[in-house]
């Protein structure tokens, strides 16, 4: 996993103040990173600079271009205004960097407007000129952050459209937001002229990769079912949800998984049925389809008369019991989309919020729950899932729109549940299912409208 920060202001500072480099010296850097970036065929270059730093950037990678492509055209709207964008400039015109009164057709089109220095919405001036950018059919590359995306990843009227990202010094939270996602494309981090070892600090924050995945592979060769765990999943009123849940976790390797309900219930061969928690499990899974119609006394059965490690979802929280649940126990894993968020903030009381301002501000209200609740993990869905616990915040951002379908957050929580049963820690649990099941969306290769949580059940069992 990599660090992920709010701000990087404090570690440029760190390198004018530590390792005696000048602010020069970091923005020759962040334009060889621009420079990298450009793909191999390209031919035509238009950078659209700032009058600030960031635009600075953009002139700087105009300079180093100009001579090694055919054509570099270097577009200023609002002129050269900080003291190292008018430097940067001096020296690209010194080297002939032909500067242009308006947008230009090229190849690969470099939006170096504003960056993380945005730090109000784009006026309408604005608006416009970043409109008319991403009408350009250039290849697009966004120096830092596309233009129009504020500090904490939100786009209040419009933003460039990127189809890379390189983000200098380090990964910044911005590019991570869910409403971001859609404008930040590939992302990409350029060193500025020291490693991360020296450039990085501790974080709070970290965003998962591929190798953060711990599949349940199986290494004994002396072993039986009852080995691996036995999963009790709560079905209720909608009983299919439950059903999807514990195939996933069967799946994903569990010995046994069964279904609990009120009455008997026809399950598919492999799984069990009963009336009550089986005398051996391991781990329980409740909350999808499980409607209102449960009292407390029902449902603490499942959550707090044990010590078992529980993930909750869905229906649950809307639920009375949960504050009664989370205060009581601590080996627990939720699982809510934004809209039961919302429900779980008001019923705790951390906070009042609608689904509007928790995504505007997801890394916020994550973090409120978790230091209310440090021991529990928060699995906050989105296009961006963040994890949340102990205070820290974990991003997997591999999710798809092929996820947004009925069923795919019960697959989900199968997953997860099917490793708590395993003896997985909760925070691991949680880390690797989320990855799992949205790598498995991620190798989908049918049409992206057509996914099926069978579809996301097989996928996992080929990781």
């Amino acid at each position: 996993m990599k660090r992920v920060y709010e701000e990087v202001i404090s570690l440029d500072r760190k390198c004018y103040d530590t390792y005696a480099m000048s602010e020069d010296l970091l923005m020759e850097h962040a334009a060889t990173g621009l420079l990298d970036a450009l793909p191999e065929n390209t031919c035509s270059i238009l950078i659209v600079s700032g009058p600030g730093n960031n635009g600075a950037d953009g002139i700087a990678l105009a300079r180093m271009s100009e001579g090694s492509y055919e054509k570099v055209a270097l577009y200023l709207p609002y002129g050269a205004r900080s003291p190292m964008a008018q430097l940067q400039l001096q020296r690209a015109e010194k080297v002939g960097v032909t500067i242009v009164e308006d947008l230009v057709e090229a190849d690969v089109v470099v939006d170096a407007l504003f960056g993380s220095g945005l730090s109000r919405p784009l006026d309408e001036r604005a608006q416009s000129i970043v409109t008319d950018m991403n009408d350009l059919q250039g290849y697009k590359i966004a120096c830092d952050i596309p233009s129009g995306i504020d500090d904490r990843g939100n786009v209040e009227n419009v933003a460039f459209i990127a189809d890379k990202t390189v983000t200098m010094g380090a990964l910044k939270i911005a590019l991570f937001n869910d409403m971001a996602k859609d404008y930040v494309g590939e992302i990409v981090k350029a060193d500025l002229g020291v490693s991360a070892a020296r450039y990085e600090e501790e974080s709070d924050i970290y965003l998962l990769e591929r190798e953060d995945l711990i599949l349940p592979l199986r290494h004994a060769k002396n072993c039986h079912k009852g080995n691996f765990g036995h999963l009790n999943v709560v079905a209720g009123k909608k009983a299919g949800a439950g059903i999807i849940a514990a195939e996933a976790a069967y799946a994903f390797g569990t010995g046994l998984v069964t279904v609990v309900e009120n009455e008997p219930y026809t399950v598919p061969c492999e799984l069990m049925s009963s009336t009550t928690l089986t005398h051996n499990v391991t781990a329980i899974c409740i909350g999808m389809g499980l409607g209102n119609q449960f009292d407390d006394a029902y449902l603490g059965k499942f959550l707090i008369e044990h010590d078992l490690p529980v993930l909750i979802d869905a229906d649950l929280f809307y639920h009375p019991i949960l504050k009664k649940t989370l205060s009581r126990k601590s080996n627990l894993v939720l699982t809510p989309h934004p809209k039961e968020f919302a429900s779980l903030l008001s019923i705790t009381g951390v906070a009042e919020a609608n689904v509007h301002e928790i995504q505007a501000d997801r890394f916020g209200y994550a973090k409120r729950f978790s230091d209310r609740y440090p021991d529990l993990v928060l699995v906050l869905k989105g296009a961006n899932t963040l994890i949340a616990h102990q205070g820290k915040l974990y991003i997997q951002p591999f999710g798809s729109n092929i996820l947004s379908k009925g069923g795919s957050g019960d697959v989900l929580g199968g997953l997860i549940a099917a490793l708590l049963a395993q003896g997985y820690s909760v925070l691991d649990a949680a880390i690797s299912g989320s990855i799992a099941h949205a790598l498995s969306a991620r190798n989908f290769t049918k049409n992206n409208y057509a996914l099926r949580p069978s579809d996301l059940i097989e996928g996992v069992k080929c990781l």
